[in-house]
């Protein structure tokens, strides 16, 4: 059961968890009382939007990718905010599933209602550890997504297209080879479901700088409808600029490496 906090009482570790939870799902100019997530967040928790808005902002001044900006967020009250900053950093995909939990009760529901047409795939006969597993990795993904689009606009990174339901957060480094990167925003790229599939499977990568790299097997078919139509538009394109987790140079490096066809 869920206490909602008196005014001046000491914040909790859920409650910085949740804030911390939408830090992620925000662009910096968001942050602020006007902001309807914010504004949510603040009525479920019982506590002022300005404080929720505060929070947030003390969150900001402990990214360092904001730093490198030169963005100092509210310095006041960050060393509350920067063990939860460490934390998430050291163990990503446990604390993403507890501040997903914890906004679930806060909702008045359950981790597996709220995600429910997430889960939907899930074969019937799991059960135990194994199911929590599952469950665990769907809900995670689901908030990889929600922080890569948010970092890019809800748009595709190559194309500017906004249709939800054609847009993939694409691992760079993929969720099955490295599992301390998983959830890292510096990990993903939204791409339209085409191009996410390129790159995936190796077709198409990117230069440090953002710049379009296309395969030796993909340029072959140049002379084809398809790719006049859907690739030639995009050669020698630019990755476009997120709002504040840019692509990591090392994980792009990475699939150079070992997933690009050359």
């Amino acid at each position: 059961m869920i206490i909602k906090p008196n005014k001046g009482d000491k914040w909790s570790r859920e409650e910085f968890i949740l804030v911390f939870n939408l830090y992620f799902k925000l662009n910096y100019g968001q942050m602020d009382h006007r902001n309807l997530q914010v504004q949510e967040l603040a009525r479920i928790m019982g506590r002022s939007v300005n404080s929720i808005a505060m929070r947030l902002n003390n969150f900001a001044a402990c990214d360092p990718m904001l730093q490198k900006r030169g963005i100092s967020g509210l310095d006041a009250h960050t060393k509350t905010c920067q063990p939860y900053w460490d934390e998430f950093f050291n163990n990503q995909e446990s604390l993403v599933f507890e501040s997903e939990k914890i906004l679930a009760e806060y909702q008045e529901t359950t981790i597996e209602k709220k995600f429910e047409n997430t889960l939907l795939d899930i074969p019937k006969g799991l059960a135990g550890e194994t199911k929590i597993r599952e469950v665990k990795t769907r809900v995670n993904q689901s908030f990889f997504r929600q922080v890569v689009l948010a970092n890019y606009d809800g748009k595709c990174a190559l194309t500017g297209i906004d249709i939800s339901d054609f847009l993939i957060a694409s691992h760079i480094i993929p969720w099955a080879d490295n599992e301390k990167e998983r959830l890292n925003p510096e990990n993903g790229i939204c791409l339209s479901s085409l191009y996410d599939k390129a790159f995936d499977k190796g077709f198409i990568t990117f230069e440090n700088n953002g710049k379009v790299i296309f395969s030796n097997q993909l340029k072959q078919n140049f002379e084809k409808e398809y790719y006049s139509k859907y690739f030639k538009p995009i050669e020698n394109r630019f990755l476009k600029n997120p709002r504040k987790y840019p692509p990591s140079p090392v994980f792009l490096e990475w699939h150079r490496e070992k997933i690009f066809r050359g």
